[in-house]
């Protein structure tokens, strides 16, 4: 199978030639952009096309892109690009600073795999099958419930993921929502994101 170069996977991206020479792959150190040269106080493992399912990796797009280590800038303009353009249906959770190490989509079809508790599967799932209406930012038909940390503070309170009202948005406007949340966080060492594939899922931390 052709693999994807990283000048092809992501376009604009410069990283540093260290990190993607022969050495860097036999010791399986994913390339990183050029600002985490300087800096590293907030860096993030950016694994697009693959999913984790308790910890086993599967493919969900192919050719799969390579896995990169992106700072904050990087890693938001790439997600904000891929959100937008993602046509299904998301229900997302605004992630805890302090305590965020993964945020990652899971497919409808792939909750239990993930290791999702049932009644918050279930929960989540009765969320996206309700009908969302308009964007409360704009016209355009929404196909994002975003809930806030004070709305739902744990995916173990599938009360308040059943009952919360949650911000119904369109792509464009959930994928603002999303990448805001994430650059509000001053310094962060993401272990795993990915991108929304499927017709419909959740945006969920850990």
């Amino acid at each position: 199978m052709a693999r994807v170069t990283l000048e092809q996977a992501y376009p604009g991206i410069v990283f540093r030639p260290r990190t993607r020479n022969l050495l860097a792959r036999l010791m399986r150190v994913p390339p990183e952009c050029v600002h985490l040269e300087n800096d590293v106080s907030w860096m993030a493992m950016f694994h697009p096309d693959t999913l984790y399912l308790r910890g086993k990796a599967a493919v969900r797009r192919r050719p799969a892109r390579p896995m990169v280590s992106l700072c904050r800038a990087c890693l938001l303009g790439r997600l904000e690009a891929e959100l937008a353009r993602y046509d299904g249906r998301v229900v997302a959770f605004e992630p805890d600073g302090s305590e965020l190490s993964q945020y990652f989509f899971i497919g409808t079809l792939e909750f239990h795999a993930a290791g999702l508790r049932p009644e918050t599967a279930a929960a989540i799932n009765r969320r996206i099958a309700q009908p969302m209406g308009d964007c409360e930012t704009c016209e355009h038909p929404a196909k994002w419930l975003w809930f806030s940390r004070e709305q739902v503070a744990s995916l173990n309170d599938s009360h308040s993921i059943a009952m919360a009202r949650g911000q119904a948005l369109c792509a464009r406007h959930g994928a603002d929502k999303l990448c805001e949340s994430l650059a509000k966080i001053s310094e962060a060492n993401l272990f795993y994101v990915n991108v929304p594939y499927g017709d419909a899922g959740a945006y969920v931390w850990i």
